[in-house]
């Protein structure tokens, strides 16, 4: 075991301990939260230990919550009773018995398994202003001493109480399909005549940070010569937990002087690399969870599987590559003269599962 995540209350006398940050969605099942939590029993008084791990999702700034408006949406939530033992008997694995070290006699183990149908980590971008709790779906798990696990007219005190945030992930699957493919027919601004567009994409997923190559194949009927291909990125938040909003921001935008000659054809692959660090300013991006102090990157596209309820995912996001044919738009009248026709075609990133 390479590092070990160690949180404490403020008064020392809870400690929890954890092998990992990160949890794998394998589609068929989650990586399950193993952990070993250090107890001061002679501090209880009488109260009871509990774990809760909770799937959330944040949607306002924690400042507002002292006016009585609550901007955090529990999505799933479970309790274990730790201390007295009240039947939580996990098979111990290598990663406890490890822990277990740690943490020492006063150390109770503990496994949390995730359901497989809730969302992963997601992060939106704060501006540069906002020093407060990102918004996005977290999950956290959290140790305190109480005399019930969630009973709302007993205060509990943070003294009392330990947390550590974790991220659900989701790696690419080996198998995957085709990538899109788009054919479209149409008309710049004052032609008679069509201009014939294929797009495509050779695979159907891409992973964060890899140049993606875009086929484009055109055939230019018209009396117009094309003189720019221009390529863009849109990446679209849709917040599904709550309302039916939906945030679009461009990610990437690109400019290729190629020339299409009028009656002409032409066909090459363009390459584009969406990333985050072209895009620390943008108030609002989605990004994959993130942990403090550690770096992240764009939102991996949210695959949802048969049978998943489409509100549970708090967060939705997707990608489209949107490729744009422009003719004109130079001389002394400028973009006045422009004519474009464009098409789109989706695009899904993700990490590829590490090397075993």
């Amino acid at each position: 075991m390479a590092k070990v995540f160690k949180k404490a209350s403020r008064n020392g006398q809870l400690v929890l301990y954890l092998g990992k940050r990160d949890f794998v969605d394998h589609v068929e099942s989650v990586d399950p939260v193993e952990g070993v939590l250090k107890i001061d029993q002679s501090a209880l008084g009488g109260r009871k230990v509990w774990l809760q791990m909770t799937c959330a999702f944040r949607y306002g700034s924690e400042d507002l919550d002292v006016i009585g408006l609550s901007f955090r949406k529990d999505i799933w939530m479970q309790h274990l009773q730790l201390f007295p033992p009240a039947g939580h008997n996990p098979t111990i694995t290598p990663l406890h018995e490890a822990l277990q070290k740690k943490a020492g006699e006063e150390g109770l183990p503990f496994t949390i398994e995730i359901p497989t149908n809730l969302p992963c980590s997601v992060t939106l971008q704060p501006g540069e202003d906002n020093k407060s709790k990102a918004c996005g779906v977290d999950f956290e798990v959290k140790a305190y001493m109480a005399m019930e696990a969630d009973n709302p007219d007993e205060q509990v005190d943070k003294q009392d109480t330990c947390r550590l945030i974790i991220r659900k992930i989701q790696y690419a699957p080996n198998q995957t399909g085709p990538g899109p493919k788009l054919a479209i027919m149409k008309c710049f601004m004052t032609s008679d005549k069509p201009v014939h567009m294929e797009l495509s994409l050779d695979k159907e997923i891409f992973y964060h940070g890899n140049p993606i190559p875009v086929k484009i194949k055109v055939t230019n009927k018209t009396s117009k010569v094309i003189n720019k291909v221009k390529i863009s990125v849109d990446q679209t938040t849709d917040v599904v937990l709550y309302s039916a909003d939906k945030y679009t921001k461009n990610i990437l935008s690109q400019e290729f002087l190629e020339t299409i000659e009028a009656e002409g054809t032409f066909e090459k692959a363009l390459s584009i690399t969406p990333l985050l660090a072209n895009n620390k300013d943008k108030k609002g991006l989605a990004l994959d969870g993130k942990l403090k102090d550690e770096d992240t990157n764009l939102a991996s596209s949210a695959i949802i599987r048969p049978g998943m309820e489409r509100d549970i995912m708090g967060i939705l996001v997707s990608y489209k590559i949107k490729v744009n044919l422009v003719s004109g738009g130079g001389g002394f009248l400028g973009g006045l003269t422009a004519s474009e026709v464009t098409g789109e075609i989706p695009l899904i990133l993700m990490h590829p599962k590490p090397k075993a």
